[in-house]
């Protein structure tokens, strides 16, 4: 970079020690499309150089000072300009001077603390970057690096199962059962379906996965419901009393469960089961699980800490305890 193309231009690359043997993972952009990142866990060491290359070989490269940085930080779209981070290392790599050759730097930030799992939403993105800036008089000359961040956990202690009777007076009776109320998101959702009493006439019943997106505090609190996933259950009226249930979550986008992240946001999932009758009338009840991710298969260049992290599993409340009868919708069925 140059001003009034005379002086200096100096390219800048950020280059990781380990990036052949990294693993990289897929990761939604804004604009939703995927890309592939450098995967980091919790308690990672970040390190490797920065490279810098001049254009000009027989000019010299005036500077105020060169750094890198490593951080963490939260958008939220309706605050745009606003980042809040979480995360903030600095590495000073030269002092002021100049350059006249090409050269680079070496950095480490040991065992670093990465709370959040990476992530771009409808309102919100959470992301994790390096920065390396050259800070000059008129114009600094600055590098980024985006990487994905994946939080694990190991199995749950308490997984109890979800068991739930809903129904409208003398209309429709049903009760539902799911084996688990924490999932992983490579894991089957397997449960059962009982019809106690039908008297309304039924034409299709679904399953619906939907993440809720919850950002902001106070009076600037935004709700996106985002349906992730519809799997058919029946498809006319029910003809055995009871019918079973098998959803691989494999194949769907899903992240983790996030519960206030740094008091900003929260994603959670719900199964959404849907009743419609012949008169296109809707019907249905949620119940809220939880999705974590898999953390069983450490790998062996994780550190110390990375390990124990992901061991690291935060409880939540159970959901599994039985319900009263309620009304799925405020319709009334016709006899």
């Amino acid at each position: 970079m140059s001003f009034f193309g005379f002086g200096q231009s100096v390219e800048v690359e950020i280059l990781l020690n380990d990036a052949e043997s990294r693993k990289r993972a897929e990761h939604k952009t804004e604009d939703g499309k995927k890309e592939k990142y450098f995967l980091f866990y919790d308690g990672e060491t970040v390190s490797g150089k920065v490279s810098l290359a001049l254009k000009n070989p027989n000019k010299r490269l005036e500077h105020q000072g060169i750094k890198i940085e490593f951080i963490g930080q939260i958008e939220l779209y309706y605050d745009r300009g606003n980042h809040h981070e979480f995360v903030s290392l600095v590495k000073d790599l030269a002092r002021p001077g100049e350059i006249t050759q090409s050269q680079a730097f070496d950095f480490e930030f040991t065992h670093v603390e990465k709370p959040y799992e990476s992530y771009t939403g409808q309102n919100v993105k959470l992301r994790y970057f390096l920065r390396a800036t050259i800070s000059r008089r008129l114009n600094d000359v600055v590098k980024e690096m985006d990487i994905v961040v994946h939080t694990l956990s190991t199995y749950p202690e308490l997984n109890s199962s979800i068991k739930m009777e809903v129904g409208i007076e003398d209309c429709l009776h049903i009760e539902f059962e799911y084996n688990k109320s924490k999932y992983h998101l490579k894991d089957v959702i397997v449960g059962k379906i009982y019809f106690l009493l039908v008297r309304i006439k039924i034409k299709h019943m679904e399953i619906d996965i939907i993440k809720r997106e919850t950002t902001g505090t106070g009076p600037n609190v935004y709700h996106e419901n985002d349906t992730i996933a519809k799997y058919e259950i029946m498809d006319g009226a029910p003809v055995r009393e009871s019918i079973p249930i098998r959803l691989f979550l494999a194949g769907y986008e899903l992240t983790p469960t996030m519960r206030d992240i740094n008091k900003k946001f929260s994603v959670r999932y719900y199964l959404n089961l849907v009743l419609i009758d012949e008169e296109e009338r809707r019907y249905f009840k949620q119940q809220e699980v939880v999705l974590w991710r898999k953390g069983d298969i450490v790998r062996k260049s994780m550190s110390h800490q990375a390990a124990i992290a992901s061991q690291r599993f935060e409880g939540t409340t159970s959901l599994g305890e039985v319900r009263t009868p309620s009304q799925l919708s405020d319709n009334n069925c016709r006899q």
